[in-house]
């Protein structure tokens, strides 16, 4: 029990800026084995920012809330995967040749590329939170942002599982997760990641739920394919962007079948 409190502290201490007790440091073996708490780091970064989206629409209004649910969610991470989503922005917008996608995504100064997708990224992310805060009463629009933050982070870490890492370098900082493929992180991400989605379809008794996991895993597919494609399999970097992507997705799903269904 204690080594596994140590594995899920890991989790808090890499994936946010969460302060941890002083025991618990970047040990590759902890941070390996700490994917399978992945989906949990949704469940934090997800109930505050959920709160805060429902704060806001209370104190002030829809915009106002959306904006405070994007910016607590950026600054409980650290900007840990809209980094991510920058680097691959810069790295496949402007690399031809494999080598110089991964140079181009090592670099720390930020281009043209990574500048224009976190801006279409956040106004389009804030725009579908302000619609979804229309459509729903404060429990379930919570349970919701719960949801988004959780199931995003289980289809990057189906990345982990299912492709190669690509640095050979060691010189990522996201190196030691990329090797943490495990029969028991596998179970424990879609038990922890997929329960929410659960909770919600029973609570709303709206089938299509159901099929929102299906759906976002085909995005996971497509993206993963393109990561594959042009780099031979995936960086850290490549997980950043995935989470953020499906996030944005997910939120779109909802606004279409409020509307359709």
């Amino acid at each position: 029990m204690k080594e596994e409190l140590k594995i899920f502290l890991t989790a808090v201490m890499f994936y946010t800026r969460i302060p941890c007790p002083s025991w618990v440091d970047h040990s590759p073996d902890y941070i390996n084995k700490s994917v399978r708490y992945f989906p949990l780091i949704g469940w934090i970064v997800g109930t505050v920012s959920g709160l805060g989206l429902v704060l806001g629409n209370w104190l002030i209004g829809p915009w106002f809330a959306a904006f405070f649910c994007i910016a607590i969610s950026v600054w409980l991470t650290g900007a840990f995967h809209e980094d991510g989503f920058a680097d691959v922005c810069d790295g496949f917008g402007g690399g031809w040749t494999k080598d110089q996608i991964l140079k181009i995504m090592k670099d720390s100064r930020v281009g043209t590329y990574a500048v224009v997708g976190l801006l279409l990224l956040f106004l389009l992310k804030g725009t579908l939170l302000v619609k979804v805060s229309g459509q729903y009463d404060y429990i379930h629009l919570l349970l919701i942002i719960i949801n988004g933050h959780t199931i995003s982070r289980v289809m990057a870490a189906m990345v982990i599982f299912t492709h190669q890492y690509v640095r050979e370098d060691g010189s990522s900082k996201a190196k030691p997760v990329a090797q943490s493929y495990s029969p028991t992180n596998v179970v424990l991400v879609l038990i922890f990641g997929l329960l929410p989605t659960a909770v919600i379809a029973l609570l709303m008794g709206q089938l299509w739920w159901c099929f929102v996991p299906i759906v976002l895993y085909l995005v996971k597919i497509y993206l993963s394919n393109i990561f594959q494609k042009k780099i031979g399999g995936y960086t850290g970097d490549c997980l950043g962007a995935t989470q953020q992507v499906v996030e944005v997705v997910y939120y779109f799903l909802i606004v279409l079948a409020w509307k359709f269904i």
